[in-house]
């Protein structure tokens, strides 16, 4: 018997951690191995004393779809991919050195999540982004962790509440990203030379004077987010919504002719 491939990758170059989200199978969505082997990645760049920051990035057209909706039905219910959102964002969000989201992709969900909780966020003109929550019965619960302290209320109230697919000049207008560079490239360079000539004291103790309101976000309502998600992941209408969107259909419940 054989391990399952990787499905994220780990290089250092020059100080600077790349994790490479490879999991083109189903949109790099964030199954329970993904997650483990995300989460383990920035368990190691934290303890290697020769990096300075992280960048998180993804093959192929698709940075991040969300949640495995697949998975969450073969374990039983949401509870455990629920618990696992919550563990990565905030050690992300923790993480004692900074990491760059490079975005080149489509981003739906929980993926607009993992950007959100980026210290700096970079998105190529190949980028879009969408809260499809709403139109599946569910609601960007967990996820609003580390997006509501990014983003202008006025984007909140549009992007929650719609669902629609917003590009990456949106998206940096709204606050969800640092940038929308013309050559994402050579903006990535930028920042990731910066951070090289930065102390790694100087970053370790600048961080959490950032990271504080997010973090007090988790303390204060991560358990009743974890439970609002779990409540409709487990209502008919989020049932009927995530099979639609399986099947490829409307649901039974939309009003759009």
């Amino acid at each position: 018997m054989t391990d399952a491939p990787e499905l994220v990758h780990y290089e250092v170059d020059r100080a600077i951690a790349t994790v490479t989200l490879d999991s083109p199978t189903n949109r790099n969505a964030l199954s329970a191995q993904l997650v483990g082997e995300l989460t383990a990645h920035l368990q190691t760049a934290a303890a290697d004393d020769t990096v300075r920051a992280v960048v998180l990035t993804h093959t192929g057209r698709v940075f991040c779809a969300g949640a495995d909706l697949k998975e969450q039905s073969s374990e039983g219910g949401p509870q455990a991919g629920t618990q696992r959102m919550l563990g990565l964002l905030r050690a992300i969000v923790e993480a004692p050195k900074p990491v760059v989201a490079r975005v080149d992709g489509a981003v739906r969900a929980g993926g607009v999540g993992l950007v959100g909780a980026c210290d700096i966020a970079l998105a190529g003109a190949a980028s879009s982004f969408a809260f499809t929550e709403v139109r599946l019965g569910l609601a960007p619960a967990i996820i609003s962790l580390t997006t509501l302290g990014r983003m202008t209320e006025r984007a909140v109230s549009r992007y929650y509440l719609t669902g629609e697919t917003f590009g990456a000049a949106a998206a940096a207008a709204a606050g969800l990203v640092t940038a929308a560079p013309d050559d994402l490239e050579a903006e990535l360079g930028t920042v990731l030379d910066a951070l090289r000539a930065c102390s790694p004291q100087g970053l370790a103790e600048t961080k959490p004077l950032t990271t504080r309101s997010t973090l007090a976000a988790f303390d204060a309502r991560a358990r009743d987010m974890q439970s609002l998600s779990a409540r409709l992941f487990g209502s008919e209408e989020a049932r009927e919504g995530m099979l639609a969107f399986l099947e490829k259909r409307p649901p039974r419940w939309s009003a759009d002719e």
